[in-house]
């Protein structure tokens, strides 16, 4: 067993950058989650009608995200597409991935019809639960949503220019913000859910 462990590959350089990238914004939101406990007022989940439209909302977007990134996931375990020649460049799948390429074509192709729906359904949670924008973790969260879904546009607008389109393409093919979207919403919600 421990020569086993001693033949393991060292992680590629992307993977790393990822899992230090997921500890160091997971550190600074449990400062701030800390912070504002003590600096800030608890906040009271509001019960009213569109309160309770706007949990289903939230529950909605949730799944349409896990979708969206549940195709990142088997991209990155088949080695298939751009972010997995970034973040595992050496990465062969001990199974085949042309097995699977119907179902990365109907990922591919649904994935800006999901991602639509996703940031809308996000934005409708987020007005009608009525959560406080002094607590940074909302408007951040409103901030990289929109951010996500402004260069998703960009990529999939066949008027965009060619320059525009590539950049939108490096901003919106990444897990940087998805990691901090996670992470961003998980500790908000803590906050209103305590």
């Amino acid at each position: 067993m421990s020569q086993q462990f001693l033949n393991m590959k060292p992680l590629p350089i992307g993977l790393k950058r990822v899992f230090i990238f997921t500890a160091i914004i997971a550190a600074i939101s449990v400062g701030y989650y800390i912070y504002a406990l003590v600096a800030f007022a608890p906040v009271e989940e509001n019960e009213t009608f569109l309160s309770e439209i706007g949990e289903g909302f939230g529950e909605i977007g949730l799944w349409l995200l896990l979708f969206i990134y549940f195709r990142t996931l088997i991209k990155l375990l088949l080695g298939k597409g751009g972010i997995s020649k970034r973040l595992l460049p050496e990465y062969s799948p001990p199974i085949s991935p042309n097995q699977f390429n119907k179902l990365i074509h109907y990922l591919d192709r649904t994935h800006i019809y999901f991602g639509i729906c996703a940031v809308a359904t996000i934005l409708l949670h987020i007005v009608m639960m009525g959560v406080p924008m002094n607590i940074l973790f909302f408007p951040a969260v409103l901030a990289l949503v929109i951010w996500q879904g402004l260069f998703g546009i960009f990529i999939s607008w066949r008027h965009s220019p060619k320059e525009l389109r590539k950049f939108s393409y490096l901003v919106h093919a990444q897990l940087f913000t998805g990691i901090m979207i996670g992470i961003f919403a998980y500790f908000g919600h803590l906050l209103i859910d305590d």
